[in-house]
């Protein structure tokens, strides 16, 4: 298609049919809602939804315990909490994520910590992980992003030989493996969100897998999503050692839950189809760097995301959006605006209004340049909705649109590309 004259001026467009759609809800969540409402109560210790949403997860990813919570910002505050992370303790993390994998270092006090990222999977850099490990390291919060696995045994060796607690962000990553493990049953515990946007979704949701085998670790798990009670076997014990947050799941989250999972193995399948489709269509293109697995990885695709190598290409990654766009293949520049380190609270170092307070404890600056390779794949990243719902025809269009663009702006050589970190 090199040469061929783009939509976007005048040229005949590659996407002419609408992208392929479908309903998430139907007959399934309706039974399970009713059922949830006969009981009479929508308390999650009372009721048995809750209950058998998470044996159905626990059957499905082959662990024994988890915990159910009332979103997937929630989970990951709540593993914290059990990891004991408190003031001033420092966790290690990614910049290209949701201000959900944040949150509960904050509220425990913590100071999140910001390691670099591989060029290819966006996903932790280990040598980046081991030079930001101090004493005050805590724990080290492993973002699993838009699908794809982080490189995890350097990641554990890394955490074992200094004593940290592993915890997994999985909020995008549902059934994706690494060397034949599911991401969220490597590291102490694993963190998954069903808000509308995930794979599954209760609504809003969230889960905590404890990977110890250890009851009593479990117990502190589903002790802190639920203000520290501790309710056993119908059983309430209210001797409250420490604070915790209210978290809990509802009946009618649970009972959507029971529905979804069902779904899920088919809904990871396609997506994982129609991802390893596109990159394959577009992995000899100049100019254009499809996303990479680590050794032993499998995605699940949360969402597609490629990188333009600019030294090869004779335009901006805003006018190669719009003309990719222009030929009816949505898209976006980049994932969040910028790394999160570089938002207003990292940069005023407030985390309370009108309080400097945890940063103050922390010699911590936040500067530009402080993970070059994360900051250069968002400033060179297009992102692509993936969906279960898609067709061939579909994953093909998206191929021939990019290859379409990639040929018009190609050439050799003279497009600045600034920092060149790939």
């Amino acid at each position: 298609m090199k040469g061929e004259t783009l939509a976007i001026h005048g040229g005949e467009k590659v996407k002419t049919k609408s992208f392929g759609t479908g309903r998430r809800f139907g007959t399934e969540e309706l039974k399970e809602l009713r059922e949830a409402l006969e009981q009479n109560t929508l308390f999650y210790h009372t009721g048995n939804k809750v209950t058998t949403f998470l044996k159905r997860f626990n059957e499905l990813y082959g662990i024994q315990r988890s915990v159910a919570t009332s979103s997937g910002t929630a989970a990951i505050h709540v593993a914290l909490g059990a990891a004991g992370v408190s003031v001033g303790d420092e966790v290690i993390t990614s910049p290209i994520t949701d201000q959900g994998t944040l949150i509960g270092i904050l509220y425990q006090n913590g100071i999140p910590v910001f390691a670099d990222l591989d060029p290819r999977t966006y996903n932790l850099d280990p040598q980046s992980v081991a030079d930001r490990i101090t004493p005050k390291t805590k724990a080290i919060l492993v973002v699993h992003l838009a699908g794809s696995p982080a490189d995890m045994d350097p990641i554990m060796a890394i955490a074992r030989r200094h004593g940290l607690k592993v915890i997994e962000d999985c909020a995008q990553s549902y059934l994706a493996r690494y060397k034949g493990r599911l991401v969220g049953t490597i590291g102490d515990y694993g963190c998954f969100s069903t808000n509308d946007f995930k794979h599954i979704s209760t609504g809003d949701g969230g889960i905590v897998t404890v990977n110890s085998g250890n009851e009593e670790e479990y117990r502190m798990v589903h002790a802190f999503a639920d203000k520290n009670y501790q309710r056993w076997q119908g059983e309430v014990f209210r001797d409250l050692d420490y604070l915790a947050p209210n978290y809990r799941m509802t009946e009618l989250q649970g009972a959507v839950g029971i529905a979804q999972l069902k779904k899920l193995p088919d809904i990871v399948r396609q997506r994982h189809r129609y991802g390893e489709r596109i990159t394959e269509g577009i992995r000899d293109l100049p100019g254009i760097l499809p996303p990479r697995l680590c050794d032993g990885g499998w995605s699940s695709y949360w969402f597609y995301m490629f990188r333009l190598d600019q030294s090869r290409l004779n335009c901006s990654r805003e006018q190669f959006s719009e003309a990719l766009r222009e030929e009816g293949i949505p898209n976006h520049p980049g994932y969040i605006p910028q790394v999160v380190y570089q938002q207003p609270m990292f940069q005023k170092r407030q985390a309370y209004l009108n309080s400097d307070f945890p940063f103050d404890l922390s010699g911590r600056a936040y500067p530009g340049g402080l993970c070059p390779v994360a900051e250069h794949i968002l400033e060179t990243a297009i992102r692509l909705p993936v969906s279960e719902f898609f067709t061939e025809e579909d994953a093909e269009d998206v191929i021939r649109g990019i290859r379409k663009v990639a040929g018009f702006y190609t050439s050799v050589g003279s497009y600045p590309s600034g920092n060149d970190v790939y």
